[in-house]
């Protein structure tokens, strides 16, 4: 096998994975080069968590940071008059999907010898680092914007993280972000190759659910990406081993306010963003646009653009049924309803729809739904 590396896969330039970075030099979004695979013998079966896929990650050093994420249920429902397989990935330490992520990237970065990390987000993506980070013995500074909920910083705060408030937008925030990374080192949910090795377990975890085969389809909830790209990696590797004959077709739901990865997959022209009740998906500017969008063509899946209507329907449909996740999460299975009616996938295929977060992270929102107040 080739050594592995960071990889610029708009140029192909590679960097030596032993000096750690979170972007090229000119702060280019990077990938890791290709890894070849698992199959099922090389399943650690005796770990109940995402480290039974260990062989398929890049080399670690010790012991990772784990407190048993991953193995989340896979359970049918009927959606939109046929049956889904919802993947509920809310069943993690801290209750959505990115701790695949946090406990992938921070395992491999304290092996480097990184002690410090530094996030932005006021929400899953922090409260997933600061958790890891201190179960790891490592310290975390999260910055969030300014106008940003005391309530959602709650659970970074109890981690012990240092919160750093920043006036402006979400965009500032993420700008003020990149000039600290000087004096701590970025990991970044959205921009550290090492998060998507975490995010691509999915794809080897629903490959062993059903048997060690495909499903046909994902629909997956996408802001920045990192669950479209962690299955187009994951299951890519899995085709490369021979364990699978193709890749699952791969669906982003995004919400109709702020939709530029779906947009410029449909060939729509790029609108301002508005606010929208799936707010842990409103990225406005992914970093990764491209590698998304080839993704979904790659997969021949495709975009799903939901109004808030559809999406608010959509989370009290499935609390209905006993499954209570956040707004953000639901338009997932919104975007199932909309496939099925228009014939894009159909009944009797095997369509796994992702929810990422609980519903317990996004009570105001379900309270505005409800008519409730609180």
């Amino acid at each position: 096998m080739d050594t592995l590396a960071y990889l610029d896969p708009r140029t192909g330039r590679i960097w030596p994975l032993e000096t750690p970075r979170w972007c090229g030099d000119a702060q280019e979004p990077l990938l890791l080069t290709d890894l070849p695979g698992l199959t099922p013998e090389g399943i650690d079966r005796g770990t109940r968590s995402l480290w039974r896929y260990r062989a398929a990650l890049p080399p670690l050093d010790g012991a990772p940071i784990s407190m048993g994420e991953g193995c989340t249920p896979l359970v049918p429902r009927q959606l939109g008059g046929a049956t889904a397989l919802l993947k509920c990935e809310w069943f993690m330490p801290t209750g959505s999907f990115k701790d695949r992520g946090a406990s992938v990237m921070l395992s491999l970065l304290r092996a480097q010898g990184i002690r410090a990390v530094l996030e932005d987000s006021s929400g899953n993506g922090g409260a997933a680092i600061a958790a890891y980070a201190a179960a790891g013995g490592m310290r975390a500074k999260i910055m969030v914007p300014a106008s940003t909920s005391p309530a959602k910083t709650v659970q970074s705060r109890a981690s012990g993280a240092e919160i750093e408030l920043v006036p402006g937008s979400r965009q500032d925030c993420a700008d003020a972000a990149m000039r600290e990374a000087a004096k701590i080192f970025y990991a970044s949910h959205n921009w550290h190759p090492f998060f998507l090795q975490g995010t691509k377990t999915l794809a080897y975890e629903l490959w062993e659910d059903l048997g060690f085969r495909a499903p046909d389809n994902v629909i997956v909830p996408c802001g920045a990406g990192s669950n479209v790209l962690g299955c187009g990696i994951g299951f890519s590797e899995l085709l490369r081993a021979g364990q699978i004959d193709r890749i699952p077709r791969i669906f982003a739901a995004q919400p109709a306010n702020c939709a530029p990865i779906a947009r410029e997959f449909l060939d729509l022209d790029a609108v301002a963003p508005q606010p929208t009740i799936a707010e842990g998906t409103a990225i406005a500017q992914p970093i990764r646009s491209r590698e998304c969008i080839g993704v979904l063509r790659l997969s021949q899946g495709g975009a799903v653009m939901l109004s808030e209507a559809e999406i608010g329907q959509a989370c009290l449909d499935l609390a209905r049924s006993g499954v209570y996740v956040e707004p953000t999460c639901a338009q997932a299975a919104a975007a199932f309803a909309k496939l099925l009616a228009a014939g894009t996938i159909n009944a009797g295929e095997t369509t796994v729809v992702v929810l990422t977060g609980t519903g317990l992270k996004s009570t105001q929102r379900v309270a505005e739904l409800l008519g409730v107040a609180l």
